[in-house]
């Protein structure tokens, strides 16, 4: 058990730090099956500079393209970039990431 009380688990051979993670993995798998995303990456990692200086690295649990039509495009659908975090409990240095997130990449975080 972690120190938030969270109990890893095991799906298709990936480690996740959560069952919830590894739950919403799941959910992600079927999603991307029936085409509603696309460009399912597992803990992309975002470098945080500001003024040239690292400050920090923020790994989000998923990223994924989430498709939001079919019409008037060539490429099957125009395509919303989502970056996601299983929370359960929010850390004072998670609150901070998220908000440098938005502020340096303009991403805002999906927490789910």
């Amino acid at each position: 058990m972690s120190k938030y009380r969270s109990n890893p688990c095991v799906i298709d051979s990936i480690r996740f730090a959560s069952q919830k993670e590894g739950k919403r993995y799941q959910e992600l798998l079927l999603l991307q099956k029936a085409k509603k995303i696309c460009n399912l990456k597992l803990q992309p990692k975002f470098l945080i500079e500001i003024n040239g200086k690292k400050i920090c690295t923020y790994i989000a649990d998923f990223e994924y393209d989430r498709i939001l039509t079919a019409s008037f495009s060539k490429n099957g659908g125009f395509l919303e970039r989502i970056c996601e975090d299983c929370k359960g409990f929010k850390t004072p240095i998670y609150r901070l990431k998220k908000k440098l997130m938005n502020a340096v990449y303009g991403i805002i975080i999906t927490e789910t």
